[in-house]
C-alpha cells in the first residue's frame, strides 16, 4: 500500500513532534513512540496498491505549486478498532482543490486499487496524528497538548512545503513534490 502526503515546515514539524513528546510524557500512545526514520508529522491525502511511474509524474506536477497554507485547530478523536488522537487540520480551498487533484490522479490510475473511502474528497477529515492505541481513551484536554496562541485558541499556522509516498511494504519514501533536497 502506498499513501501520497504533504510534510509541513519544520516549525510545524517541531510543533508536532512536541504534542508527541507531550503525549508520551502522559503515558499515553504517541507517535513519537515510532522510531522508524520514515515516521513524521504528514497529511495522508490518498492511498493506492501502486503508484506507476506516470502516476509519480502527474502527482509531481500536481505539487508543483507547493508550498500551500497549513492551519491546525484542535484535536480530534477517532474511534474504531484502533483509537487515534489527532490534530485537525483546518483546510482552505487551495488545499481542498489539492487533495480534490490528488485523489483524482491516484483513483483514475490503472492498477490504484481501491480507493481507501476515507480519503474520497466529500469524507475527508483532514488531520496529523499524534497517537493512537486499542481501548485507548485520551482524557486530556487540548490545552495541556497543545501550543495556545496569543488569542487563547490550541492553533497553528506554517506551510505544507513537500509532498511524498510512503510504500507500507519496504517502508520507505520518495519524494513527489518541492521541498529540500535529500
Amino acid at each position: 500500500m502506498h499513501s501520497v502526503e504533504l510534510l509541513p515546515d519544520e516549525a510545524t514539524d517541531r510543533a508536532v513532534r512536541d504534542v508527541w513528546r507531550r503525549l508520551a510524557d502522559e503515558g499515553l500512545p504517541s507517535q513519537a513512540a515510532h522510531r522508524h526514520p520514515t515516521n513524521r508529522p504528514h497529511l495522508t491525502l490518498a492511498t493506492a496498491d501502486v503508484l506507476s511511474a506516470g502516476v509519480h509524474a502527474r502527482l509531481r506536477q500536481t505539487f508543483a505549486g507547493l508550498p500551500v497554507p497549513l492551519r491546525l485547530g484542535g484535536l480530534l478523536r477517532f474511534s474504531g478498532r484502533t483509537q487515534v488522537l489527532a490534530w485537525a487540520v483546518q483546510p482552505d480551498d487551495v488545499l481542498v482543490h489539492l487533495q480534490e487533484a490528488v485523489w483524482r490522479v491516484v483513483r483514475e490510475a490503472p492498477r490504484s486499487g481501491r480507493p481507501n473511502p476515507l480519503l474520497d474528497p466529500v469524507r475527508w477529515v483532514p488531520h496529523i496524528t499524534l497517537g493512537r492505541g486499542r481501548d485507548t481513551a485520551w482524557a486530556v484536554p487540548d490545552d495541556r497538548l497543545l501550543p495556545a496562541r496569543a488569542d487563547g485558541t490550541a492553533a497553528a499556522t506554517g506551510l505544507w512545503t513537500e509532498a511524498r509516498y510512503y510504500d507500507s511494504v519496504t517502508r520507505t519514501t520518495g519524494r513527489l513534490g518541492p521541498g529540500p533536497k535529500p
